[in-house]
């Protein structure tokens, strides 16, 4: 069966409004411009196809799309090595049946370990739609939140408000939040739990609407983050993502500090009051 091919219009037409035809190295073409970007007939031409064909394309009405005409499509559009991947998923054809149960996520056993063996520095776990698979307490204690197993990061990033405060760089995080599940929709687009997670968020939040109307796609990578603790004051986090081969849906994300930074030195502290905390609790 064949997807939907409005999300792939979609992003050919964003991808387009923001190359100029001089960025795309072509000259433009006469007469009065309607787009930021380039025209559809521009496009066409730098991508070497016919223009009635790239309007089908743009308007769904284009069911095969070879892999000769994706590459030509990429180099035309300028598109980076996620644009392009996510280029490429938008227009294959789906391999499940809409609405088919995913089977239970399991935390991989090695990320577990390297977790465990991380317990120095803040350590995530997540799975497919961002959900928190495990989480050490240095992380929870950092980020202000429960994040029990089984609860949504994502939902965390939009819906609680501990999120913006704690997070002091939060606009930048959580747009990349929005375009890394836009990126994890194509990759999954008979994932009803995902569509349903994200069209809620977009109804509810005017930002995460924005964000996806905007069409930027990222997968999983390394960034920073900036954290306003209530009592340790400012930290400052390099994030690395850790995945294994054989559960690509399963990212560790850890927060990293440079050595001897005030962040560094203070992590200790911050695990000795979780520590404590914990046995008072008990």
């Amino acid at each position: 069966m064949t997807r939907d091919r409005s999300a792939l219009g979609g992003f050919l037409r964003s991808r387009r409004d923001r190359l100029t035809p001089a960025q795309a190295g072509i000259e433009p073409f006469p007469g009065p411009r309607r787009v930021p970007g380039l025209r559809r007939d521009e496009l066409a031409v730098a991508a070497g196809v016919s223009p009635d064909y790239y309007s089908r394309l743009e308007q769904g009405r284009q069911a095969n799309i070879s892999t000769e005409v994706l590459d030509a499509l990429a180099r035309a559009l300028r598109l980076d090595h996620t644009e392009r991947a996510h280029l490429y998923d938008l227009a294959s054809p789906t391999r499940s049946v809409p609405g088919a149960p995913h089977t239970s996520q399991r935390p991989e056993p090695g990320l577990l370990r390297l977790m465990t063996a991380l317990d120095h520095v803040p350590v995530l776990l997540l799975g497919r739609r961002g959900e928190v698979l495990a989480r050490n307490s240095l992380l929870t204690e950092t980020l202000g939140s429960p994040l029990e197993p089984g609860t949504s990061f994502v939902r965390f990033m939009f819906q609680d408000p501990v999120a913006r405060v704690r997070i002091l760089n939060w606009p930048d995080f959580a747009a990349a939040t929005v375009a890394t599940m836009r990126r994890e929709t194509a990759r999954h687009p008979t994932d009803r739990r995902l569509t349903t997670l994200m069209d809620d968020l977009r109804t509810t939040d005017e930002d995460v609407a924005r964000w996806w109307d905007d069409h930027s796609v990222r997968d999983y990578t390394s960034v920073s983050k900036r954290i306003q603790h209530p009592t340790a004051g400012p930290l400052t986090f390099d994030i690395e993502i850790v995945g294994a081969p054989h559960e690509p849906d399963q990212r560790l994300v850890v927060y990293t500090a440079e050595p001897d930074s005030p962040t560094a030195r203070v992590l200790p502290i911050l695990a000795s009051w979780n520590t404590t905390h914990h046995r008072a609790g008990r």
